[in-house]
């Protein structure tokens, strides 16, 4: 026969069981947490397949994975939407096209936290190695086929405007790059102005008629690292290299200037008085350095765009932030995102500013 439990312990055990049974009822009534929202899916077209499913780093944060018939292999996007895009599902929203410089590759965007703006669309589209955004002469490299200009102007916008809620005029469209991605931007800025209605070039290769331009061309070419592969990498200063060495003129053709052999790089040249012309109506801002064996000559050659602008009366942005100081702490006036990331934070209210006059 067994004792009765103390007064004491009867207390202190109902007392347990009720809360139990409280907290029992709390799970079961208390509503559960919203789900994070699904980022967006998209469809196929204009000559762009996935591969796979999206990479979802978060809701606003994904990269998707495509074959295309103007490049060889599988190529990336990595997208960045604004938080409210789920929650305003009836809203259109501006997009800016990141282009990286060269070695780098889709996320090297992390490095500048200022292109994750809640006022825009971010999308960068992979560059390749050594893609120098052209469609190249060569097509029968060790790296196959290669159309970027193609791939970007006439498949990635496209793509990208039929599967997001974007706003599609020019007015609400920017092409932003640095480094070799610089030079991609006033390229394309130019090639399209019925696409691109802003246009920003940080420490970008931007004169091609300069032989310390056409030089740095010609090693990412020959696979020769050096100094722009190592300062250009997103933050670690590590770099292996442009990929497979290709023929010296299988971007542009015969870089030396004789005879008119050299007549691809002047055509596609941004410097060149000609296709400057092309940006009047178009928002410009040049940003540069003049420090350290890379900077100093884009700085010789952004200052060359900007006077040969200013000489057809097109008004521009010309942001040379010299040794760095009067830009950031991080900045040393060099070719690296220590200057890129902060000289992005100043650009890009001026974008979101323009795209709100556009209306």
């Amino acid at each position: 026969m067994t004792s009765p439990l103390p007064a004491w312990r009867r207390h202190a055990k109902a007392a347990v069981v009720a809360a139990a049974l409280a907290v029992s009822a709390l799970l079961v009534t208390a509503p559960a947490h919203a789900a994070e929202p699904a980022p967006p899916t998209f469809t196929d077209g204009f000559g762009l397949t996935q591969v796979g499913a999206p990479e979802v780093h978060s809701p606003t944060d994904l990269t998707l994975t495509v074959t295309t018939g103007q490049l060889s292999g599988t190529h990336k996007i990595r997208i960045f939407l604004p938080r409210d895009y789920t929650a305003d599902p009836g809203r259109r929203w501006p997009v800016a096209y990141f282009l990286h410089g060269g070695a780098g590759t889709v996320d090297d965007a992390a490095a500048a936290p200022a292109l994750r703006s809640d006022a825009m669309i971010t999308v960068v589209p992979d560059g390749g190695l050594k893609g120098w955004y052209a469609d190249w002469l060569m097509q029968n490299t060790v790296l196959g086929k290669a159309n970027w200009q193609t791939f970007h102007t006439s498949q990635v916008v496209p793509f990208i405007d039929a599967n997001l809620r974007t706003l599609t005029d020019r007015s609400h469209r920017a092409v932003v790059g640095l480094s070799m991605g610089g030079y991609g931007a006033l390229r394309y800025a130019e090639y399209r102005p019925d696409l691109f209605g802003h246009v920003a070039s940080l420490s970008g290769g931007i004169d091609l008629g300069m032989p310390e331009i056409r030089g740095t061309v010609l090693a990412t070419e020959l696979n020769l690292p050096g100094a722009w592969c190592a300062a250009s990498t997103s933050g670690t200063g590590q770099c292996v290299g442009y990929g497979p060495y290709v023929d010296s003129d299988a971007i542009f053709g015969s870089p030396y200037p004789v005879f008119n052999a050299d007549h691809i790089w002047n055509e596609v040249n941004p410097a060149a008085g000609a296709n400057l012309a092309k940006l009047a109506g178009t928002d410009i801002a040049l940003y540069t350095g003049d420090q350290g064996p890379i900077d100093h000559f884009t700085a010789i050659a952004t200052g060359t765009v900007r006077t040969r602008l200013d000489q057809l009366g097109i008004p521009s942005l010309f942001v040379d932030y010299g040794d760095g100081s009067a830009l950031s702490p991080t900045c040393d006036g060099g070719h690296n995102y220590g200057c890129w990331a902060p000289a992005l934070a100043d650009y890009v209210p001026r974008l979101r500013a323009a795209f709100d006059r556009a209306g």
